[in-house]
């Protein structure tokens, strides 16, 4: 009778097929309390304002009448309304030159704090966190006041450096009147980005880009070659995040708005939702302008979404 070797159980264990361990259905178990907070909290109300859409809902509803059913005439008569186009248009050119905006400042940014000294460093997290953390009412007091056309301090500096801005409104035209808000919606949005982007910027490892040095790449082929695919995940949701709140912005447009902006011309979706509920006390129309700004968001972060799907996998 053959003696079997020490190694011999151990290798028959090894050549065993293993058994597949069955999936545990307690993570799942985990995460529904999650899901049923998250539908209480969100899908009830969208449910609610789908069913408002669909109703004829004004004043008197407010006030006990019941509500009639229109079924889609809200749908047909907003979108056969050509300032509600205007105003979408609008809203996607300012969401994505914001959007793009912001990113590229807060990318600047995070590549100055990642190369000045600590205390330069500190200096700088300091003043984007209190921009940051600033209440928008406060510091919308504050920039409408710099750009206030009676005695509003850009006025005043650009008149003294030779350029003819005495009096001048800078909300009454269209096109100065998104800058204003461009500078202003940036200004507050690219903390974020700049902390985001500089948390990813720390991760990389200094010895790879001194390795890419001494082999030879300059710095634009060190940052497009190896920086940018290293926090691009980052970069992908900075950049939803952006488009998502860019297009739901409020309460800048509204402020400039009552600061003496005409509403006709600078209406973006928020304030228009806002002017057919709130000031038309429209809010059936409301309703539907809602629900197609929820897909118009979900459309335009579906590209982003779907490519942080395939990075994760």
């Amino acid at each position: 009778m053959t003696a079997l070797s020490p190694a011999a159980p151990a290798l028959a264990r090894a050549e065993a097929p293993q058994r597949r361990r069955r999936p545990s259905g307690v993570p799942y178990l985990l995460i529904v309390p999650a899901i049923g907070i998250l539908l209480l909290a969100l899908g009830y109300p969208m449910l609610w304002q789908f069913v408002i859409s669909t109703q004829h809902f004004g004043l008197a509803q407010q006030f006990g009448k019941p509500p009639t059913f229109v079924g889609l005439a809200n749908y047909s008569d907003l979108f056969t309304d050509a300032q509600t186009w205007a105003v979408v248009g609008r809203s996607i050119a300012f969401c994505l030159a914001n959007a793009a905006i912001t990113v590229v400042l807060g990318i600047g940014v995070a590549l100055l704090m990642n190369a000045v000294d600590k205390v330069t460093r500190l200096i700088l997290q300091i003043a984007m966190l209190l921009a940051w953390a600033m209440p928008v009412i406060a510091s919308m007091t504050v920039w409408i006041w710099l750009f206030d056309w009676r005695r509003g301090l850009v006025n005043w500096m650009l008149t003294q450096v030779g350029f003819d801005f005495t009096n001048h409104n800078w909300l009454e035209n269209p096109l100065s009147f998104y800058f204003v808000a461009t500078v202003i919606v940036v200004w507050m949005s690219v903390p974020f980005v700049a902390f985001s982007v500089y948390a990813g910027l720390t991760q990389i490892s200094t010895e790879v880009l001194e390795a890419a040095e001494i082999d030879g790449a300059n710095a634009r082929q060190r940052f497009f070659g190896i920086v940018v695919p290293m926090i691009r995940p980052v970069l992908m949701i900075v950049l939803l995040l952006q488009v998502i709140w860019d297009l739901r912005v409020f309460a800048q447009i509204k402020m400039l708005q009552d600061a003496g902006a005409p509403t006709s011309t600078t209406d973006l979706l928020g304030t228009y939702i806002y002017r057919l509920g709130v000031g038309a006390s429209d809010f059936g129309m409301a309703s539907a302008l809602s629900i197609f700004v929820l897909i118009l968001t979900i459309a335009l972060s579906f590209f982003y979404v779907m490519h942080l799907v395939k990075e994760d996998s």
